[in-house]
């Protein structure tokens, strides 16, 4: 009897269906679209990335610089028609600008001039301001011309200042000296004034 009944317990327990569990798996990795979405973020990162360099830190290629119009034999008549280029025969043009400071530095080499070069050479200062504010400016580096005139620079072919240009009584230019020039330099202007002498034009960088 004994046996039976551990027989039969066995026997319905062993005929109870056992308990299924499902256990999910983790997935190996991203699904398709998930990659595609990833390739499309990071393309759209380096195009963007490559736009704002372009931009912003490498410097945007302009047009080629024009090269400054040669102004030995440039005829001024026509740029400053007011001036009495015949008469004067010898005129020594100063294109300055009151904001310019190596004009500024250089008033006391426009004082030699002044005093060292040959009687008959007239200064005419050309100024892109206003006459009065342009003799105020030069009263006030004691640099004394004989005559002031407005106009923009461009229109006497000049680029920069300060730049002298030695004009004869045709109204033509002889020389050109550009620039803060070196003593040397200051020299070879001074003994071209006084002579009268055509030198090979001195530029300044």
């Amino acid at each position: 009897m004994v046996l039976c009944k551990i027989f039969r317990r066995a026997h319905f327990r062993s005929a109870t269906p056992p308990t299924v569990v499902t256990v999910m798996e983790p997935t190996s990795g991203p699904s398709k679209l998930q990659n595609v979405a990833n390739i499309a973020t990071i393309v759209v990162s380096v195009l963007l990335s490559v736009v704002l360099t372009k931009v912003f830190l490498i410097p945007q290629a302009g047009p080629p610089p024009r090269r400054a119009q040669p102004l030995v034999g440039l005829n001024m008549k026509q740029s400053l028609p007011g001036v009495d280029w015949a008469g004067n025969k010898r005129t020594l043009v100063l294109a300055l600008s009151t904001k310019c400071h190596f004009c500024t530095e250089s008033a006391p080499f426009f004082q030699r001039i002044q005093k060292e070069a040959a009687k008959n050479v007239k200064m005419l200062a050309v100024l892109p301001q206003a006459v009065d504010g342009g003799r105020k400016y030069l009263e006030g580096e004691g640099v004394h011309v004989d005559d002031v005139e407005q106009a923009q620079l461009s229109t006497i072919g000049v680029t920069g200042t300060p730049t002298l240009l030695p004009v004869d009584g045709a109204g033509k230019v002889a020389d050109v000296w550009q620039g803060k020039l070196q003593p040397d330099d200051e020299e070879k202007v001074i003994a071209t004034l006084r002579d009268g002498a055509s030198r090979r034009p001195v530029t300044v960088q």
